[in-house]
């Protein structure tokens, strides 16, 4: 059975690293620099606002769109991983840059990829005010036109930071649907997909959630935000922490269309569940009394969602399906 760990990405030692880089960072911070560590984004004051600011890229979703040659989305992508994030320390993102390396100077490459990066600047509300291109020939390999897409993202949170030191246990959790792999485990899915006859489903762009969760965050009582990326629903434990809770995932969505390919060739709910999204991509935790309101919203917007699970006592994140439970850390 292929895993992520077996085709090259252990995600437990991935978050060993984590742990050891944000050791080493907040050893010595100045004042201004909040201490959250571990979270989505990383905090500061200035000008008597809290910012927050957040790196991401597209990963090896941009070697399925070179197997495909479809290039005009993956900036969406860009996008998404970066404004999705911040939005979970309750940040409306405000600016973004970009940082395109290519193998070769390429002209109409970067035309494409730009116009996914506008488009995903126009979804999430914005603007991209600069960026960096780089022709780095003697790094930048594999495929047929090699390039690697990242890009930076600074918001403004208004009010305070939500850590999810709020979560209690009976808090309802709300899961807001994927459009899809988005832009992580593509390691593991290229793998076990055939990227010709996938590949038009591997490329569909991550869903960009700053539209509804900005409005939830006005109008409700929002108490946790978990944007779902590398590590799936381990994720959860990145505001657990702060809460001090767990949480049980016992009604995930029936999985279809690429997911559920990717679940059959897996056979594993476990690595399922700790590769990828399975049909969920932002998680938000709320008192029971609100998550009317939070479906209500989501569906104003456009976007799926349904009741997934609840937050518990503890510090586990399990999944319980066919009267099965699992551990996901």
């Amino acid at each position: 059975m292929a895993t992520y760990s077996s085709s090259g990405v252990d995600i437990k030692k991935v978050k060993g690293i984590h742990g050891a880089i944000n050791d080493a960072i907040f050893s010595s911070l100045p004042d201004y620099v909040l201490p959250i560590k571990g979270h989505y984004a990383g905090l500061f004051k200035s000008g008597g606002q809290i910012l927050a600011i957040h790196c991401d890229g597209v990963g090896s979703k941009l070697l399925v769109a070179d197997e495909v040659g479809k290039f005009d989305t993956v900036g969406i992508d860009a996008v998404a991983m970066n404004v999705n994030d911040i939005i979970c320390l309750g940040a409306r993102p405000l600016v973004l840059v970009d940082y395109l390396a290519l193998a070769q100077e390429d002209a109409g490459l970067v035309a494409e990829v730009m116009k996914g990066l506008q488009e995903g600047a126009k979804q999430a509300s914005c603007p991209i005010v600069g960026g960096e291109t780089a022709i780095l020939p003697d790094m930048i390999k594999g495929g047929k036109k090699p390039f690697d897409l990242a890009a930076t993202c600074v918001g403004v949170v208004e009010g305070e930071p939500l850590t999810g030191v709020k979560m209690k246990p009976g808090d309802i959790l709300i899961g807001l649907e994927s459009s899809g792999i988005h832009s992580n485990g593509y390691t593991l899915a290229r793998k076990v997909l055939d990227a010709k006859k996938w590949g038009k489903q591997m490329l569909v762009p991550t869903r960009i959630y700053v539209k509804p969760i900005m409005e939830m965050l006005a109008s409700c009582d929002i108490h946790g935000l978990a944007h779902i990326t590398g590590g799936a629903y381990s994720k959860l434990s990145r505001i657990g922490s702060y809460g001090h809770v767990g949480f049980l995932l016992d009604n995930m969505p029936a999985m279809a269309g690429v997911m559920a390919e990717l679940a059959k060739k897996l056979g594993s709910d476990y690595e399922m569940y700790r590769t990828f999204n399975c049909g969920v991509g932002m998680v938000v935790a709320c008192p029971n009394g609100e998550a009317d309101k939070v479906l209500a919203i989501a569906k104003k917007h456009g976007f799926g969602a349904q009741r997934i699970g609840v937050v518990t006592p503890g510090s586990d994140v399990v999944l319980k399906k066919g009267g099965v439970s699992i551990s996901l850390l």
